[in-house]
């Protein structure tokens, strides 16, 4: 029987797949499918190297980028061996999802849109800006966001800025309140859609699908806000006619990121229409039900035996694929 070591802790829903009652329900995702689960819940990296050299394990997944006591937002590690996949990566482990390297450079927003503009991936124009460096010149209107952070942090109705004084007032709020660069983006104002990457190789899957939301839940602009994420509020729907697109933009950008395992990317049209990549995401939401790669699952792959069979499902393709990675049998 293979046994599963998931990983999480206080950061566990801000930086990865959920909280506590997330990480158990993918335990109980992995056990039902012949498999062992253990949790080990972290919150300084002594309490990770101890867990990591006393339990018995085939894989490792884990909810956190790095470790940390931070509950509300990722932000950046201090330094290298604080990133869990460092750790990992050094002793040889074998675990779920993007490589140490990779995971930096999925949760630093201006990498990850440098790598995919560099690969021809579309993504829209943007600019990091640090504090106490002057403000780009811009067309206006333009967005504004954390550049370290995930699931809509710091993104509200003022995110949308339309002048100079807007757009400095959010760039000063971005550095005040989450203590990291802020990231100016082209706005764009179209649809939103999603396409979640599942496995490797032969294993491998591009599930895409349109993000709807009441309308009553939405403000001034069209944007999805943190009290939107992960609470039921978005449901996924087929993508249409834009599903060719939206597969050839991830898969693009899957490559250039060397994305594994399980990964998802954001996307929104533009003015004129074109699909662009806002985010991708090394440690995709897995709320049942709620979380979009559940979701998008039961959208292109429903079982008659309903959704948390769906789930299932979903969680044993992730973990097969990984194992199938690693030689493990």
């Amino acid at each position: 029987m293979h046994r599963i070591l998931l990983i999480t802790g206080p950061g566990g829903d801000a930086q990865g797949w959920g909280n506590m009652d997330v990480t158990r329900a993918l335990a109980k995702a992995i056990n039902r499918s012949g498999k062992s689960a253990d949790i080990a819940f972290v919150s300084n990296m002594d309490e990770l190297i101890r867990e990591l050299e006393t339990r018995r394990f085939d894989l490792v997944w884990s909810a956190l980028y790095h470790v940390t006591e931070n509950e509300a937002t990722i932000g950046m590690a201090d330094n290298g061996e604080d990133w869990v996949a460092d750790i990992l990566d050094k002793r040889r482990i074998p675990y779920i999802g993007p490589n140490a390297a990779g995971m930096k450079a999925l949760i630093h927003k201006t990498t990850t849109h440098n790598i995919l503009d560099r690969a021809g991936a579309p993504v829209p124009y943007h600019y990091q800006v640090e504090e106490g460096r002057p403000l780009p010149r811009i067309m206006f209107p333009a967005f504004v966001k954390p550049s370290y952070e995930s699931r809509s942090v710091g993104i509200s109705d003022n995110s949308v800025v339309n002048t100079v004084d807007a757009l400095e007032a959010q760039v000063r709020f971005i550095h005040k309140n989450y203590d990291q660069p802020a990231l100016v983006e082209e706005y764009l104002p179209g649809q939103e859609y999603t396409v979640l990457m599942l496995g490797n190789g032969g294993y491998q899957k591009f599930l895409p699908g349109m993000v709807s939301v009441d309308s009553k839940l939405i403000g001034r602009y069209p944007i999805l806000k943190a009290d939107l994420r992960g609470v039921g509020a978005t449901k996924i729907q087929p993508a249409g006619n834009v599903s060719a697109k939206l597969i050839e933009a991830t898969a693009k950008a899957m490559k250039a990121l060397n994305c594994l395992d399980h990964v998802r990317a954001d996307m929104r049209l533009d003015s004129q229409g074109n699909v662009k990549i806002i985010e991708v995401n090394g440690i995709p939401g897995l709320k049942p039900l709620k979380s979009w790669g559940p979701q998008l699952y039961t959208l292109h792959h429903a079982s008659k035996k309903g959704e948390m069979e769906d789930y299932r499902r979903l969680i044993d393709h992730i973990v097969n694929s990984a194992l199938a990675r690693y030689g493990i049998t």
